[in-house]
């Protein structure tokens, strides 16, 4: 389980649904598609053309490739489908060209809209997408309504636990990452000895990882030990597409960057391949703990857990 709480109620669907899943990178839209299987609901993956790495996966599904240029074309393919739900799940690394979106009637409409979104950030043109689509009738439902389990928990969820030290760099990392995320940057940080050092940009979690890994050598982190990587979701953020998530190779890849562990915000984080990812973490001793509210940030444990 990567939950420290009991499992909540996920998405209840109607007999007749039919769920939608634009699939990028990563296990998130594997394990969405697994789960809405053993509820009884076989879906139909819309394939991110150039994005997902594990596309066998998805040989049992009925599936068609979208580039992202294309994406005029995603209304008449859901509606042709009988789609009445869509998740939005993985990865998506680039942005579409817009001197190369294929303009329709649909699209033409929302186009302002969507050049502003563009400007604004990844998030902004979520929130546009989301909202176009649920104006003509296809419900938008996260990743963590579907696959509930895959949230995680509040509390510490691995054998390891923080130490005072490591508390007081979470939430230096949590101030870093929700002072980025507010600026739709990024949604992680990393803090050593008590002090932001590194912020997620473009190149993701994974590139925020290696960076730190080699500033380890840098003369003000020199001698220095632990610290902690934290992932938040965006102040205001549209909760059901891109919620920050973790999985083996975060493990591994903080483990390389001499973390001592991972906080994520409970309730709104992702744990992926849930079992593999805490089991890696406590072969490697580092910890995962899932933070409480906003308003509790700021409250440290009298007894540094």
């Amino acid at each position: 389980m990567t939950r420290a709480e009991p499992a909540k109620a996920g998405l209840v669907l109607a007999p007749g649904s039919r769920v939608g899943i634009i699939a990028g990178g990563g296990s998130l839209p594997v394990e969405v598609a697994d789960g809405l299987l053993k509820q009884g609901f076989v879906p139909f993956v819309i394939i991110a053309e150039g994005e997902v790495d594990r596309e066998a996966d998805f040989s049992a599904y009925e599936r068609q490739t979208l580039a992202l240029e294309d994406i005029g074309l995603l209304l008449p393919l859901l509606k042709r489908n009988g789609i009445t739900h869509l998740v939005l799940a993985g990865e998506i690394k680039r942005r579409p060209r817009l001197s190369k979106i294929r303009p329709t009637l649909g699209l033409l409409a929302i186009i302002p809209s969507v050049i502003r979104a563009l400007r604004r950030g990844d998030d902004g043109l979520l929130k546009v997408l989301t909202r176009s689509l649920e104006d003509r009738g296809i419900a938008v439902v996260g990743a963590h309504e579907v696959v509930p389990e895959l949230t995680a928990g509040e509390g510490t969820l691995t054998a390891a636990h923080p130490n005072q030290s490591d508390w007081r760099d979470i939430k230096a990392g949590r101030a870093a990452a929700k002072a980025i995320g507010a600026l739709d940057i990024g949604q992680a940080a990393i803090a050593i000895g008590g002090r932001a050092i590194a912020l997620e940009g473009i190149e993701g979690t994974a590139g925020l990882l290696d960076r730190t890994r080699e500033l380890r050598g840098h003369g003000r982190l020199a001698g220095k030990a632990r610290g902690v990587l934290v992932k938040c979701a965006k102040p205001g953020q549209e909760l059901r597409a891109d919620l920050p998530s973790i999985g083996p190779h975060t493990i591994d890849a903080a483990h390389a960057a001499g973390l001592a562990g991972i906080a994520l915000e409970a309730g709104h984080s992702l744990i992926l391949e849930g079992p593999e990812t805490l089991a890696r973490a406590n072969a490697l001793g580092l910890f995962i703990v899932g933070l409480p509210a906003m308003e509790a940030a700021n409250k440290e444990p009298a007894n540094g857990r």
